[in-house]
């Protein structure tokens, strides 16, 4: 089973999101990375950009596929992992950490509630699985 952390909250298309106070930090999740395989090139949007809920933000390429990133929460992008630009592999080794995708200041907080906890994204893999 994929490394599926507590304090953070999941999509459906395997992001994930971690909230503090109205800011957000945005990535794919350890079953994405491990269904892509090795990861070659990352497309982020730009610092500024408002970006609704369910709208793509970006796209992640593997030597397996092209991905589509879809937003999670609606939001500005304050912030962008500059470094995956020159070292995609980093969400391939720390794809909770150090392969944070985006940053974001929430416009509407509310939109959590349709997001998934640990434990409901745990249960959706192995529905998917099964």
């Amino acid at each position: 089973m994929s490394t599926i952390p507590k304090n953070n909250l999941y999509t459906r298309d395997h992001e994930w999101v971690r909230i503090e106070g109205n800011k957000a930090e945005v990535g794919i999740t350890d079953h994405a990375q491990k269904a892509l395989g090795d990861i070659v090139f990352v497309e982020l949007p730009d610092t500024e950009d408002e970006i609704d809920a369910g709208d793509e933000f970006g796209s992640i390429e593997s030597v397996k596929a092209v991905t589509s990133l879809f937003m999670p929460m609606s939001g500005r992008v304050i912030a962008v992992n500059t470094e995956l630009k020159d070292s995609p592999e980093i969400i391939n080794e720390e794809c909770y950490d150090e392969g944070w995708v985006i940053r974001l200041e929430l416009s509407n907080q509310e939109e959590s509630t349709e997001l998934l906890s640990s434990e409901d994204y745990k249960e959706f893999l192995l529905d998917e699985e099964a």
